[in-house]
């Protein structure tokens, strides 16, 4: 027959028996750890490793005085100061200066500068231009020859595969029915002065030299900005030069 009360005295011996099992291991471990800690001097080093200071910041360590062996071929060792650098032997004689190469191509050269125009002129508008000539108008009262074009006059004729045509008087005509009337922007002196004169002018954004020349209607001058445009218009055989118009 089951009896709880026996029961319940079987447990309570059975935790007190492991209770002092585990107290006895416990004080195994201390006392082993205490014979550890007291043979340890036996044998770890007493004495701690002794190391150079480290070097001050700007001081100079000196190089080691082993022979230095060159491996360049030709050139033997040469034995200097340790605080000198001496540069190998030159002959002056076989050096030979020689001429730049040239650019590889024209997006790297300079442009050259541009004439500074006088402080006195301004920007102004010419109302109702009128070609004189394939470079050269007249308009309130000035005549103004286009900066940068070479004219091309009205009397003037050209050839083409043996024919030959009045190019100058058509030049004229094609740099008229490109203005209509329209006013042109050009850099000018006052208006006290009336001389003829070259200067730069727009139509709009469109520069009016530039335009004459890259249709053939008149030719760059030499050195200016427009020497491109003559060369396409030339290999295109525009204008003036091309067949009779």
């Amino acid at each position: 027959m089951y009896d709880p009360v026996k029961r319940w005295g079987a447990l309570v011996g059975e935790v007190k028996s492991t209770g002092r099992l585990a107290m006895t291991l416990g004080g195994l471990g201390l006392v082993a750890g205490a014979l550890m800690i007291a043979g340890s001097r036996h044998w770890l080093p007493t004495t701690l490793p002794s190391f150079p200071p480290p070097p001050e910041a700007g001081e100079a360590q000196p190089a080691p005085h082993g022979p230095v062996h060159d491996a360049r071929p030709g050139q033997p060792a040469r034995r200097i100061a340790e605080d000198l650098i001496a540069p190998p032997p030159l002959d002056v004689a076989g050096i030979e200066r020689i001429e730049a190469r040239p650019p590889l191509g024209e997006l790297g050269l300079a442009s050259p500068p541009k004439t500074p125009m006088p402080k006195d002129w301004r920007e102004t508008l010419l109302y109702r231009p009128v070609a004189i000539s394939s470079a050269v108008f007249e308009a309130m009262g000035r005549r103004v020859i286009v900066s940068g074009a070479v004219d091309i006059g009205p009397a003037r004729t050209c050839s083409f595969d043996d024919a030959i045509w009045p190019c100058g008087q058509r030049a004229r005509a094609a740099f008229n029915a490109w203005l209509r009337g329209r006013a042109l922007k050009c850099v000018l002196p006052p208006d006290g002065d009336r001389f003829v004169i070259a200067a730069s002018c727009t139509l709009g954004k469109q520069d009016v030299g530039a335009w004459l020349v890259a249709n053939g209607w008149a030719m760059a001058a030499p050195g200016g900005t427009y020497g491109k445009a003559e060369s396409v218009a030339r290999g295109a055989q525009m204008g003036i030069f091309g067949p009779p118009q």
